[in-house]
């Protein structure tokens, strides 16, 4: 399965129908499930929620700015992998004020997609968009570029 677990709301419908048809291109190839969490800028509540949804079944994966870049082909290795020894591969999206470090400290993997900051529901669907476009790429399927 893959799990994201993502600190705030989707407020906008474009956002929102962004998220939902990747979410939907992606179950085709995987269970997909995304917990969407009240930001509550502090960092420790939000680190209690987020602990509520995690168990040592996972893979998890924190997207940080400090994290390791990946280019699409390798982030789709890194899933492919992963999903030998994992039933879960779990990301995790942290509020405007980012990550407890107890979270970071109980991830697998540090993610970063750019030392850009992203609006958070912009980045959501760029998250999603990567996954699929790894599945697709482990498929050997085409996608455009």
């Amino acid at each position: 399965m893959i799990k994201i677990i993502a600190l705030g709301k989707i407020k906008e419908t474009y956002l929102d129908d962004l998220i939902n048809d990747y979410k939907k291109r992606i179950s085709k190839y995987h269970p997909i499930e995304i917990i969407e969490l009240k930001d509550q800028n502090d960092l420790a509540k939000e680190a209690l929620d987020i602990q509520k949804h995690l168990n040592k079944q996972e893979f998890i994966i924190t997207l940080e700015i400090g994290g390791k870049e990946l280019d699409s082909v390798e982030l789709s290795k890194l899933i492919d992998k992963t999903f030998i020894s994992y039933p879960t591969i779990t990301f995790i999206i942290g509020s405007s004020e980012g990550l407890s470090p107890d979270i970071k400290n109980l991830a697998n993997y540090h993610l970063s997609f750019s030392p850009l900051t992203f609006p958070h529901g912009l980045f959501r669907g760029l998250l999603l968009e990567q996954i699929y476009r790894a599945f697709k790429i482990i498929n050997h399927e085409t996608y455009h570029k």
